[in-house]
C-alpha cells in the first residue's frame, strides 16, 4: 500500500496569496517527510483550491488560463506536483468555456465541472457544458491525454482528495490522505477460503493502516479531514482491483456477479474504522488497471458495466478510452445516465472520459505512459437525444 498523495486544501485567494502557498508547501514538505519517515511511499503533494469560478468571480472569468500558469510556476516553486482549481459551476455558465485554454497552459494543473448537485438538481445544461469540454479538450494532445485533466462531477462534495474531483469549501485550510492500496484486496482474497475471510482480512488491513495514517495526521499542525481509502489500483496484477474480484471468484470482471463483488469490496472500506473522507471504496479507473484494461480490449468489460458497478463502488467512470469522434450528443447520456444515479443514490460520482483522436471503437490504445495499461477503445453506445430531453432545465431529484 501507497499514499497516492498527502492534499492540501485553502483558498489562495485572487490576486493570489503567495504567502499562502507557501504555507501549503511548507506543510506538505513536513507531512511528507513524516509519512515517509513511518515507512509509507508519498507518491505526490497536492493542493487544491476554492472552485476557480469562485475565486475569480464572473468579471474575471477569461482569466482562468493567467491563473492557471501562475499558481502552476509557484507550485512548481514550491515542490506541489499537482494543483486542482476545483470545478466549473452552474451559477458561472461561461466556466466552463474557458477550461479548454487552461488545460492547454499546464499539464499539472487539474479542473472539473460540476453536473448535478442535491441542492440545486440535475442541469442538463450543466451536463452539455462538460461534454462539450471533453470534446474540447481531447484534440489538446495527439493522445487525448488533456482529458486526464478533467472530470466532469455529480454530487461530489469538497474534501475529497483524488484528483480530478478535489476542490476546498471551508475557509479553514486543511488536508486529506488518498491511498493507493489495491494490493491490500488482492493479498486479503489471494488465499482466502471464504468470502468471509477474506473480507475480514482486508477490513483488519485497512483499519490497520487507516489508524497508523490517522495518528501520524494529528501529530501535524493542521486540520485534517480524513483518508480516502478508495482501492485505487497501479497498472501491474498485483495492485489490480480487476485482479481482486478474479481472486474473489469472478472468471472475468465484467461477467453477472462482479457487481456483488465491487459492492463487498466498497462495503470493506466502509466497515473499516478510521477517518473516512472522499469517495472510499471500489475504484474503476480502466486504463491505469492492468485487469480492468485487459477486460476492457477483450470485450467482456463494457461502458454500460461499468456504469452498472457505479451505483456500488467509490469513484463511477475514470480513464475510459473512447474513439476520437466521439461527440458532445453523445456524451451528454452518459454523462446524464451518471448524474441520476448520484443523486438517487446520493453518493459522489465522476466521470472521466477520453476520446483518443484518431482513434476508434477497438483499435489499440499505445499508450507511452508508464501509469496506463495498454487496452482497446471502448464502444460508446449512445446516441443524441430527444425532445423534452435536450433542453436546459434543471431536474429535482431526490434521493430514493
Amino acid at each position: 500500500m501507497k499514499i497516492r498523495s498527502i492534499t492540501y486544501f485553502c483558498d489562495p485567494q485572487y490576486p493570489l496569496e503567495e504567502k499562502i502557498l507557501q504555507k501549503a508547501g511548507t506543510f506538505l514538505a513536513d507531512a511528507k517527510s513524516a509519512y515517509e519517515g513511518a515507512g509509507y511511499e508519498v507518491q505526490t503533494v497536492r493542493l487544491a483550491t476554492t472552485p476557480f469560478p469562485n475565486l475569480l468571480g464572473e468579471e474575471n472569468i477569461h482569466k482562468l488560463p493567467e491563473l492557471t500558469g501562475h499558481i502552476d510556476r509557484v507550485a512548481k516553486e514550491l515542490k506541489i506536483e499537482y494543483i486542482s482549481l476545483g470545478p466549473a459551476l452552474p451559477e458561472t455558465p461561461r466556466s466552463y468555456e474557458v477550461i479548454p485554454d487552461a488545460i492547454f497552459v499546464s499539464k499539472d494543473v487539474f479542473f472539473g465541472g460540476v453536473m448535478a448537485d442535491k441542492t440545486v438538481g440535475l442541469d442538463l445544461a450543466a451536463i452539455r457544458a462538460c461534454a462539450d469540454v471533453i470534446v474540447k479538450s481531447a484534440p489538446i494532445e495527439p493522445n487525448g491525454f488533456a482529458n486526464l485533466q478533467f472530470a466532469a462531477l455529480a454530487n461530489v462534495p469538497a474534501g475529497a482528495p483524488f484528483f480530478p474531483a478535489a476542490y476546498h469549501g471551508n475557509a479553514r485550510p486543511a488536508f486529506a490522505i488518498a491511498t493507493e492500496s489495491a494490493d491490500l484486496a488482492v493479498q486479503a482474497f489471494e488465499n482466502a477460503k471464504t468470502i468471509e475471510e477474506g473480507r475480514n482480512h482486508l477490513v483488519a488491513e485497512i483499519e490497520r493502516h487507516g489508524k497508523k495514517l490517522a495518528a501520524i495526521a494529528r501529530t501535524l499542525n493542521n486540520r485534517f479531514i480524513g483518508i480516502d481509502f478508495s482501492l485505487a489500483p497501479f497498472p501491474d496484477d498485483a495492485q489490480s482491483l480487476g485482479n481482486a474480484v478474479e481472486k474473489m471468484g469472478i472468471p472475468e470482471i465484467g461477467l453477472h456477479g462482479s457487481l456483488a463483488a465491487a459492492a463487498l469490496l466498497t462495503e470493506a472500506v466502509e466497515r473499516a474504522d478510521f477517518p473516512h473522507a472522499g469517495f472510499g471504496g471500489f475504484m474503476q479507473p480502466i486504463l491505469e488497471d492492468s485487469i480492468l484494461a485487459k477486460r476492457a480490449a477483450e470485450g467482456t468489460l463494457t461502458i454500460k458495466d461499468a456504469l452498472l458497478y457505479s451505483a456500488v463502488c467509490g469513484t463511477g467512470l475514470d480513464t475510459v478510452p473512447l474513439p476520437g469522434d466521439t461527440t458532445v450528443e453523445q456524451l451528454v447520456p452518459l454523462l446524464l445516465d451518471l448524474s441520476a444515479l448520484a443523486l438517487r443514490l446520493d453518493k459522489p460520482l465522476t466521470a472521466r472520459l477520453m476520446p483518443i483522436p484518431g482513434k476508434k471503437a477497438g483499435d489499440e490504445t499505445n499508450f507511452d505512459f508508464p501509469f496506463f495499461a495498454q487496452s482497446r477503445i471502448m464502444n460508446l453506445d449512445s446516441v443524441e437525444l430527444n425532445s423534452p430531453f435536450d433542453s436546459k432545465e434543471v431536474l429535482r431529484l431526490n434521493k430514493r
